[in-house]
């Protein structure tokens, strides 16, 4: 899986590193003991950490002097609480022994002594640029009963101590169950204060039409004393009649909720996409149809107005496996996709219709295809489908045409195999340099997801299918190329295939069992289908379900998944998994429930 705690997964024999390929097989007794994690002098913002490792199965391993519980083939993953600063946990196992020191770090500021802001609580951090009347809000962490200050311009805005807000906890919390809002008690408050700077108020504007209003000064007043100190991001505020276009440059460029990579994904923009630049924050942009984008991904269009389109007729072109819909745009604006049950919804933003004919004939994805407006500049185009089950989508512009080409149904070649002439793509997850999650006894998940997959492929194979892998050895494949292997091959779907771990607050020892992961609706009923199939049929614990923004899931070009097919950090299920007989068990009964779920959605 791609969590964080895979890539920072080690292991220690005896004090020192073991190379990651060697390999050992999962029942073979150990004349030593091993820990594979945490590595050597972890860090992480976690309450408590599982050590997961293996010693000879007779015997006691001892951790702090308390025993542990072990599996039959002495494999363990207990967790253990943390203090926040340095940990030190003696692993032992009769005359061996290792240390190992886990730093938890403080999710807060360190609390400022006397008259100080705490270090790196002056916000906005970054430099900023703003419309006009927009809320600009500063804030900054200092003791309790102090005067807080901003001045900005010929503004002095006031910071008023607010009242403890709950934190959030990492996405990664719903893996772990752990994901309830919780508030950090301290003695430091948290100043906050807002101001806006109306057009009237501003001096003239250079010839970059921006007003530069410089850094905040902070002002700090404590016990009759005062400090002052700048802020580290400039306030800059845009002219609304002179605003920068951007054209998106990157293949699709990722479009945000906010600025930085912390906020969720919208639809990705294709390239050549051109709209106004309305905030900037950092090296984030917000553009005028309301999506943040990395700067990185544009250009500047010197001199361009703020993009606006009209829309006339629709066009359509038939195509053997997809149906293309043409939308002749003046310039190529912003777009949004929504999936349904039964409907595909494509919203062009910056769009005035001036629609009066559509040729839409009959096909076999679509049944009819309605359009509104719903906003003076927001279009919207609502494909009503003729099946619940979606097979993928793509969009691109051409010149200033926006295609969106939808696919049809596969076609099974012939009878005599249920998945006769239906190409699958299966991609065995990790590999190369990037080794994944390891079971207890250092065994690698990369290796494991190989195999199981190759397993899959030869039943798939059995069965008529076509079958297409990411990776058919130990060699390292990024993540963007084997999105585009899926975009390339457009496969009926795309499988991925892993082995799970636990983020480091995880239940290790407790924790077992088969989940799927998707993105996309088009995915997520054969998400459920493969889920229950797999829990049902081979007997297994459910993990559960998950919608997941991970790179496997989000191609839109076919339905993509995700299956965690067991976790390497149970020291009782890893046994399940590496036993042979089982992985064969295990590759049969996905190929069957592809079969199945193919039955049950023609």
């Amino acid at each position: 899986m791609y969590f964080g705690v895979k890539s920072l997964l080690g292991f220690l024999i005896l004090g020192f590193i073991v190379a990651s390929s060697v390999f050992v097989s999962a029942q073979q007794p150990y004349p030593y003991l091993r820990v594979v994690y945490p590595p050597p002098n972890h860090q992480t913002s976690a309450d408590r950490i599982f050590f997961l490792g293996t010693a000879p199965a007779s015997g006691q391993v001892l951790i702090n002097g308390k025993a542990i519980r072990r599996s039959q083939s002495g494999h363990f993953a207990p967790s253990l609480p943390l203090q926040v600063g340095e940990n030190t946990f003696k692993i032992s196992y009769q005359k061996q022994a290792i240390q190992i020191q886990v730093t938890r770090l403080a999710t807060q500021p360190e609390i400022p002594q006397g008259l100080a802001f705490a270090k790196d609580s002056l916000t906005p951090a970054v430099d900023i640029a703003r419309l006009p009347g927009e809320l600009i809000c500063f804030s900054a962490i200092a003791t309790p009963n102090a005067s807080v200050s901003v001045k900005l311009g010929n503004q002095t805005i006031s910071l008023s101590p607010q009242p403890q807000q709950a934190q959030l906890p990492s996405n990664l919390a719903a893996l772990t169950g752990r994901n309830q809002p919780f508030v950090n008690h301290h003695s430091a408050s948290k100043y906050e204060g807002c101001t806006t700077v109306q057009e009237n108020d501003l001096p003239v504007a250079d010839n970059t039409n921006e007003v530069d209003l410089g850094k905040p000064q902070f002002q700090l007043t404590l016990n009759g004393k005062t400090i002052n100190q700048e802020g580290t991001g400039k306030i800059t505020i845009l002219s609304p009649a002179k605003l920068p276009v951007v054209e998106v440059t990157a293949d699709a460029g990722v479009a945000r909720t906010g600025p930085s990579t912390d906020y969720s994904r919208l639809t990705p923009l294709p390239k050549s996409t051109r709209a106004a630049v309305t905030a900037r924050e950092g090296e984030w942009l917000r553009l005028d149809y309301g999506g943040w984008i990395n700067s990185k991904e544009t250009t500047i269009i010197p001199g361009a107005v703020p993009p606006h389109s009209i829309i006339r007729s629709v066009g359509y072109r038939p195509q053997p496996n997809m149906t293309e819909m043409v939308f002749p745009l003046q310039v190529p604006v912003p777009v949004s996709v929504q999936q349904g049950d039964k409907t595909f919804t494509l919203t062009l933003h910056n769009t005035t219709a001036q629609t009066d004919i559509i040729r839409l004939d009959d096909n076999p994805l679509i049944s009819r295809l309605d359009w509104q407006q719903v906003k003076p500049e927001q279009l919207q185009y609502t494909f009503n489908l003729k099946k619940s089950q979606q097979w993928g989508y793509k969009l691109r512009y051409e010149g200033t045409s926006l295609i969106l080409s939808l696919r049809h149904s596969p076609i099974r070649n012939s009878k005599q195999k249920p998945l006769s002439g239906i190409k699958i793509l299966l991609d065995p997850g990790h590999g190369g340099k990037e080794p994944g999650a390891r079971g207890p006894n250092g065994y690698l998940e990369k290796d494991v997801n190989l195999t199981v997959s190759k397993l899959v492929r030869d039943e798939l194979v059995k069965r008529g299918a076509i079958v297409v892998m990411t990776r058919e050895d130990d060699k390292e494949v990024s993540l963007p190329d084997r999105q585009a292997i899926i975009d390339r091959e457009e496969p009926a779907i795309s499988i991925s295939i892993h082995y799970n771990s636990l983020p480091d607050d995880g239940d290790a020892e407790n924790t077992k069992g088969v989940a799927t992961f998707w993105y996309h609706p088009q995915a997520h009923d054969l998400a459920i289908f493969m889920q229950n199939y797999l829990v049902k049929t081979r007997k297994r614990p459910s993990y559960g379900v998950f919608w997941d923004n991970l790179a496997l899931t989000r191609p839109a070009s076919a339905p993509s998944i995700l299956l965690e097919l067991g976790f390497m950090s149970n020291p009782d299920e890893f046994e399940w998994v590496m036993d042979e007989k089982e992985q064969k068990k295990l590759a049969k009964a996905v190929a069957d429930g592809i079969v199945e779920w193919f039955k049950s959605v023609n």
